[in-house]
């Protein structure tokens, strides 16, 4: 096996290596923004929801405060404008969803599914915690969903929800007394919870994985024919002129060109170092020749007259 072939082993090793070890991180690294992307805009999601929240308690439910005890107005309720908001949001962006979660709902629409009570569940077992983020699988895909209590920490809130005698008859009357009522002071009674999908970030970061990984594998191979190519003029082509050279002496052509060197680099000192052997065995031969044909001089027989 030639010094081409054995390079090159170690390099296509080398750069398998690299290569896999490259893709994981990238891989890896493209996966985590692509789930910050999805997190952000959970977030700024959440952070809308809430907003519209606070806009609607401070500015909206005052305003309509002499209507509300005519007839209910469904507008000064915060968690039915932030629904609404997100209902808008929605026409275009349909996958996203926003609900105010409810084990105990006084509009039913805000029932808490399964998955939804569970995280309820999980916030009053950890009342610490004032969010949670996830991912679920769905029909549609999979989903980031990121949650954050709803906690009854006004009371005020109460006048509406703690028994139906205390609730206003508006309100009675479109909901009805049955449900929404029993809520306790800084109960966790529900969860405000964003979904988001990850099927767009995810195939952004996969395609820009592929695209990485190709231009990794391109860098590569320019980098393998340049280092053959160096490899050929720098190191295999003058160890041939010299593997041809020394053929020639070992077969006694003496007289053969000394090497041409040109650079000042470990091959031109080897070419030197040959170069000095070659005058050297011819020196040494030319030596020897002459000994030998002094000796046959000295042993030719004497004639006398």
């Amino acid at each position: 096996m030639g010094i081409r072939s054995k390079f090159n082993i170690a390099l296509l090793a080398t750069s398998i290596l690299g290569i896999c070890i490259s893709g994981f991180i990238g891989y890896e690294l493209l996966q985590k923004n692509a789930r910050h992307e999805v997190l952000d805009s959970a977030r700024i999601m959440m952070e809308s929801a809430i907003a519209v929240r606070g806009y609607t308690v401070s500015e909206i439910k005052p305003l309509l405060a002499v209507q509300q005890r005519r007839n209910f107005i469904s507008q000064t309720v915060p968690a039915y404008a932030a629904s609404q908001y997100i209902a808008r949001l929605q026409k275009k962006h349909p996958e996203y969803s926003y609900k105010e979660a409810t084990l105990n709902p006084t509009n039913p629409a805000n029932r808490a599914t399964q998955w939804e009570s569970d995280i309820i569940s999980w916030f009053r077992n950890n009342s610490e915690n004032k969010e949670v983020i996830g991912e679920r699988d769905t029909p549609t895909g999979r989903y980031l969903y990121m949650g954050r209590p709803i906690q009854i920490s006004n009371e005020k809130c109460l006048a509406c929800h703690s028994t139906p005698a205390a609730a206003p008859q508006t309100l009675i009357n479109t909901y009805g007394d049955s449900n929404g009522f029993g809520w306790k002071h800084n109960e966790i009674v529900g969860a405000q919870i964003v979904s988001v999908p990850m099927a767009v970030p995810l195939e952004r970061a996969m395609s820009a994985f592929y695209t990485f990984t190709l231009l990794l594998i391109g860098i590569f191979l320019l980098t393998a024919i340049l280092l053959n190519v160096l490899l050929h003029f720098v190191i295999i082509k003058p160890i041939r002129i010299m593997s041809t050279k020394a053929d020639e002496v070992s077969m006694g052509a003496l007289d053969v060109e000394e090497l041409k060197i040109d650079s000042a680099d470990e091959m031109g000192s080897l070419a030197r170092s040959f170069n000095r052997m070659h005058r050297s065995l011819d020196n040494a031969v030319k030596m020897l020749d002459e000994s030998i044909g002094a000796e046959d001089e000295s042993e030719k027989p004497t004639t006398f007259r």
